[in-house]
């Protein structure tokens, strides 16, 4: 073979390895997949927890009120969401995004066993596999995303179409899973909704391990990059000692608050949590400011990191009513009966990621070619829009919160759920997808776990919020949810407002301290 021809078949390979998945590198493929499996066995449980959790005892429930039901889905979600903060940390310091990634999926692996487990051995193994999940998921979901991120250089202008393409993979597993799980639901099998999860975290398993670690390397050899995800820095010594330390005394919690010597109130627990978290995040942001590690130009990218953390955990504090009040209300206060058919309340969490697949594909596009026009607008006004469509989608729920009290016993229609989602939806896909890609962007060198990790804090913190938002949604207090629903249509509205405001000074701010566009 001639020079000019290997020259060629090395051209060939790398334009079929960077625009090998619709316009995007390849190793985009397997890892949508790996993401699309790990979160079906997430979405398989989350629509579950609050109605299993209410049912009575002889329907297989734990025969909880509405408001312990809430506050321990908002501390698992929200803990969820918050182990990304340490788990980004170990896998930048210690193992690596890819063994923090494998090691994930094998958590979260055997706490969806425990859970299946639990139907014969009792309540506090069903507990222990959530617990499972939780340290699972810190360790899988920074590193995937930071692996998302490492395929376009800085300066690309697909990196926000990419991710929105990646948010795709998520929605598919979440509405497969609200189908499947809403079946199971209606025929009283709860631990078999509970083990399908399992098989969803399986098949993550395989294609991580036979299709996207070999492509990522192929690419990252390919484009001659160095594979970040691979190792970790060598900063701090001895974490393996401390990781030990913490899991016996996760140990000694879990025997103490099973054998009931430790008292335990999840209303109280998720309070609190949301103060500490809340804390936790600025008093990270105050060492950073003053740290003479970081340069002036590090510090002003991680002031926009802080803006855009703070917006999203208002969205995600509404966005987040899904699986608890709005999941009660179309559970209690919707008219499910459509043509002679009964829909299951659980189906109407599939309609986000349904929406979500119709429009992320419209949505991704319209940024590629806003981009390439010099039109695209900056993160912070995507997240201020988000925030805008959110708040039309509960001016929506108000409405329908309205309609059932002005008329006792009648039952609200499915569309005021279906156009509130909508809206939510598009709100979500304005916000969330962009959130990730701004903080693999912006984060100085070396953080990029971290900072995401931060992120998906903000998530944990809404997710709390909403959890206690939710219990609000009983008998006695249905007369409340219009309120309700109209604080956060204004907390939503003024947010937006501010980030509006602020969305050009930080953008020049950005400019000309760096080369990176907001």
């Amino acid at each position: 073979m001639s020079t000019d021809s290997q020259s060629n078949a090395s051209a060939a390979e790398l334009e079929a390895l960077d625009n090998g998945f619709m316009g995007h590198p390849k190793p985009l493929s397997p890892l949508f997949f790996t993401e699309m499996w790990e979160r079906f066995s997430y979405y398989s449980i989350r629509p579950l927890l609050v109605l299993f959790m209410v049912a009575t005892v002889g329907s297989g429930g734990f025969g909880f009120d509405e408001s312990t039901a809430s506050a321990i889905y908002g501390i698992f979600a929200g803990s969820l969401y918050l182990a990304a903060v340490p788990g980004g940390w170990l896998a930048d310091n210690w193992l690596g995004q890819e063994r923090a990634l494998w090691w994930g999926s094998i958590i979260i692996a055997l706490g969806h066993l425990c859970i299946a487990l639990s139907a014969m051995f009792g309540m506090v193994l069903f507990f222990v596999g959530l617990m499972f999940i939780v340290i699972g998921s810190g360790l899988f979901k920074t590193c995937i995303t930071v692996m998302v991120g490492a395929l376009y250089p800085e300066s690309d202008n697909r990196r926000d179409a990419g991710f929105t393409l990646f948010y795709m993979g998520i929605n598919i597993g979440a509405l497969l899973a609200a189908l499947i799980v809403g079946v199971f639901r209606e025929k009283g099998m709860w631990h078999a909704g509970f083990g399908v999860g399992g098989l969803g975290m399986l098949a993550s398993l395989l294609i991580y391990r036979f299709s996207a670690r070999k492509t990522l390397n192929r690419y990252a050899r390919a484009k001659n990059i160095t594979a970040d995800w691979e190792h970790a820095n060598d900063r701090f010594t001895n974490i393996g000692r401390w990781v030990l330390g913490i899991a016996a005394i996760l140990v000694v919690l879990i025997v103490l608050i099973s054998t009931g010597l430790m008292p335990f109130n999840p209303i109280l627990v998720a309070e609190y949590m949301t103060y500490t978290i809340a804390a936790v995040v600025l008093l990270y942001f105050a060492v950073m400011f003053m740290s003479s590690r970081l340069s002036s130009s590090d510090k002003k990218r991680l002031l926009v990191c802080l803006l855009l953390i703070i917006g999203s955990t208002l969205f995600w504090s509404s966005f987040d009513q899904q699986p608890t009040s709005f999941n009660l209300f179309a559970d209690r206060y919707t008219d499910l009966e459509v043509m002679g058919f009964h829909i299951p309340s659980i189906w109407f969490q599939s309609l986000n990621p349904l929406f979500i697949l119709l429009l992320a594909p419209i949505i991704s596009i319209l940024w590629v070619k806003l981009g390439a026009k010099g039109l695209e607008p900056n993160s912070m006004v995507k997240f201020a829009l988000g925030m805008l469509l959110a708040a039309a989608g509960f001016g929506l729920m108000i409405m329908a919160s309205k309609s059932i009290l002005v008329a006792p016993g009648a039952l609200a229609s499915p569309l005021w759920l279906v156009g509130s989602l909508f809206l939510l939806t598009l709100g979500e896909l304005a916000l969330s997808p962009v959130g990730m890609s701004s903080m693999t962007r912006l984060a100085p060198e070396g953080m990029q776990g971290q900072i995401m990790g931060l992120f998906f804090a903000s998530i944990a913190m809404g997710n709390l919020v909403a959890a206690f938002f939710g219990s609000h949604v009983t008998a006695d207090k249905i007369e409340g949810l219009p309120d309700l629903f109209s604080i956060m249509t204004m907390f939503l509205v003024v947010t937006a407002l501010i980030l509006l405001a602020l969305s050009k000074p930080m953008s020049n701010m950005i400019k000309n301290s760096s080369n990176i566009r907001m």
